[in-house]
């Protein structure tokens, strides 16, 4: 089985090798990525060589990722598995018998949901981060570069919020700072992001926040969004649905500030205040910030 890689991250690469016997990454150059919209370039430069020879193709739940997997379906005129937290061949002695099962999470997380692959090939599917170890990856079979011979002329991307730039990645964060709709407004993720320089750690959102246009997606946390595990997760003005909590049960100690003392997030965290999260958050910032001027 040939399996292409979006990319690609470690642990897909990982995942890559569990299944198949030959492994293709893919993708821009990492200091061109930026200047493909929506990765149409990437899509249409690849379109016609997965077709013909990959089998399986993976793809990171980022917001590059989910995008070329769209443009990259709808070009070939395939389905495509989105979020899957787990990949396995079965039914057959080895890869290229077996039917390829991806599983996903419905329900805030409570049931897994195992779907095989049928029909013509490739097949596509995306995976959230932390659904694999990271460790002990081999290097793909192939790389497949596409350069600025493919970008030229792209329309560029305008981040409507720009990602903070020198502090860990929000999966990898050991401190997380949340804000929910409680926060009330875009400008106020300002003060989520600000705190999460101070503590050295990464500014996250939940989905109603993402949606409503106040935080960019890269923040996202939930079952639409990224996973994480850090040691603190601190979260103002969220309520903690099934649906947010699902991507942060990981953490080993959690502090939410809302102003509903009935709001489900107390039930799941370690410290809880129920007060005017915004108020609270702009209070911790000038807090630290004073003691650093110190």
């Amino acid at each position: 089985m040939e399996v292409w890689v979006y990319g690609p991250t470690p642990e897909l690469l990982a995942a890559a090798w569990r299944v198949g016997r030959r492994v293709v990454a893919f993708g821009p150059d990492p200091a061109l990525a930026a200047a493909a919209l929506a990765g149409g370039p990437v899509a249409a430069a690849v379109a016609g060589r997965a077709a013909a020879s990959a089998d399986l193709i993976l793809f990171p739940t980022s917001y590059e990722g989910r995008d070329v997997a769209g443009r990259l379906a709808a070009r070939l005129g395939r389905p495509l598995i989105a979020n899957g937290v787990g990949l396995a061949v079965e039914g057959g002695e080895d890869g290229d018998r077996g039917a390829v099962v991806v599983e996903t999470s419905i329900f805030g997380g409570s049931t897994i949901v195992r779907t095989a692959f049928r029909g013509p090939k490739p097949w596509l599917a995306s995976f959230r981060p932390g659904s694999f170890p990271r460790d002990g990856a081999p290097p793909p079979s192939e790389v497949v570069t596409v350069g600025a011979s493919h970008l030229a002329g792209a329309p560029r991307i305008v981040a409507r919020h720009p990602a903070p730039h020198g502090g860990p990645a929000l999966d990898e964060a050991a401190v997380v700072v949340a804000g929910g709709r409680g926060m009330g407004s875009g400008e106020a993720f300002a003060l989520v992001a600000e705190l999460a320089r101070l503590l050295g750690g990464a500014p996250a959102a939940t989905r109603a926040a993402v949606d409503g246009g106040w935080a960019p997606y890269a923040w996202q946390v939930g079952q639409t969004g990224k996973t994480v595990a850090p040691d603190v997760y601190l979260a103002f003005g969220l309520s903690g649905a099934a649906q947010h909590v699902v991507g942060m049960r990981g953490a080993r100690h959690v502090v939410a500030v809302n102003r509903d003392r009935s709001a489900p997030i107390f039930s799941v965290a370690d410290l809880g205040v129920v007060g005017d999260a915004r108020g609270v958050l702009a209070r911790l910032v000038t807090s630290l910030e004073a003691r650093r001027r110190s």
